[in-house]
């Protein structure tokens, strides 16, 4: 098939976030496939790559469009990326695919490429990677899809949701959505390596510890207060790792550890990324997501745990929990008590859980959008619930 892909940001603009990353990732393996595959993207967040801009570059087989933004304060400070000179190129080349993928609807980019791809009756999916409900940035988001993002969402073929709790929003957001237009994949989990066992615990001096580990952004809405109280009544031989970037929270965290009497237990590692970051998971013995958001809507640090082997504790407003079987963990409502008592059973009966990482491969999830392609392209309804069992 001939893809195209549009994304704000792409390799190596890592610090944009995740969708960066996992847009590579599928292209990679889309190629690796056999497919034809090219991505429309701008040539910078936050920094100016050093590429060519408004011709195609190779990037791993990748065709690559790197369009100069209008303005890197804009893209970087405002998330609004102007590349003035995709919409030539797209109007010479889209009726050249077979499926056009936006990432991220509340763009420049996804704006002309959708109306162009739905005037030459080209088929197009999107994926928003969790920028859909209006929580925060709510008037400017409103205004953007009063506007033209609407019109985005409302010409899809599908619409891409990590869970139901996604696709709710989905719903409340844009009313007139057909509820079969959404498909829910999780989003994949790709180990580079095996990560070691043992390297973290000799680090921190932990290797007769048992390890109940938190890993994300240390921000209010993560649940990590309530993760403290329910940590505080845990039995002495455990420690608790607390790793991520701070998110305007950390000050008062400390506050609570304090009050809490819980100072010698519980370890800030500060954030933590690559081959190190699953090192942490594998060392853990259970990991845990305590949040307390109405908006969680998947949770990749669990998905992570689980890929390397590491049972996790959620709450029910996780999106990853629709993912969890008896095997990967336990799923608990949003409560100190309820955080206490998963905790507790998972160290307790450790040995009866045993994650699986087949539901979040990549190569898995690769052959599931293409068999959602190959059913937009067809003009037919994807159904491809059967693929997870």
């Amino acid at each position: 098939m001939k893809i195209l892909h549009v994304a704000p940001y792409f390799k190596p603009s890592w610090e944009a976030g995740g969708p960066p990353r996992s847009v590579y990732d599928l292209a990679s393996r889309q190629v690796a496939a056999g497919h034809d595959v090219t991505v429309y993207t701008t040539d910078g967040f936050k920094r100016r790559l050093s590429v060519a801009t408004d011709v195609p570059v190779d990037v791993d087989g990748i065709k690559t469009y790197y369009f100069r933004n209008l303005s890197l304060y804009l893209a970087g400070n405002m998330n609004l990326p102007l590349p003035l000179k995709l919409p030539l190129t797209a109007r010479r080349e889209i009726d050249n695919f077979d499926i056009v993928h936006i990432h991220e609807h509340r763009t420049f980019l996804a704006v002309a490429v959708s109306m162009l791809a739905a005037n030459r009756n080209v088929p197009y999916i999107v994926q928003p990677h969790g920028s859909v409900p209006t929580m925060s940035r709510g008037t400017l988001k409103r205004l953007f899809d009063l506007i033209a993002g609407n019109r985005v969402m409302y010409g899809a073929s599908r619409i891409i949701a990590t869970s139901d709790i996604e696709s709710k929003f989905y719903l409340q957001v844009y009313p007139k959505l057909k509820p079969e237009s959404i498909i829910k994949i999780p989003n994949p989990v790709d180990i580079p390596e095996k990560p070691l066992k043992g390297t973290f615990r000799e680090k921190w001096g932990l290797e007769d510890r048992k390890i109940i580990l938190y890993l994300g952004r240390i921000h209010e809405r993560k649940g990590l207060q309530m993760l403290l109280r329910a940590f505080r009544e845990i039995n002495e031989g455990s420690v608790l790792v607390i790793t991520g970037p701070d998110d305007h929270y950390e000050g008062r965290l400390l506050k609570l550890i304090r009050e809490l009497g819980v100072e010698e237990r519980v370890i800030l590692t500060g954030p933590i990324y690559g081959k190190e970051k699953f090192e942490v998971y594998n060392a853990a013995d259970v990991f845990v997501l305590p949040s307390s958001s109405e908006y969680e809507s998947f949770g990749n640090a669990a998905a992570e745990a689980i890929a390397c082997g590491t049972p996790a504790v959620v709450t029910s407003r996780c999106g990853i929990s629709e993912w969890m079987d008896e095997h990967d963990g336990i799923i608990t409502e949003p409560s100190v008590e309820g955080l206490r008592k998963g905790i507790r059973n998972v160290l307790e009966k450790r040995n009866l859980f045993d994650p699986s990482a087949k539901k979040f491969d990549p190569e898995f999830i690769s052959s599931v959008f293409e068999s959602v392609y190959r059913q937009v392209a067809d003009h037919k309804y994807a159904v491809i619930s059967d693929k997870w069992h």
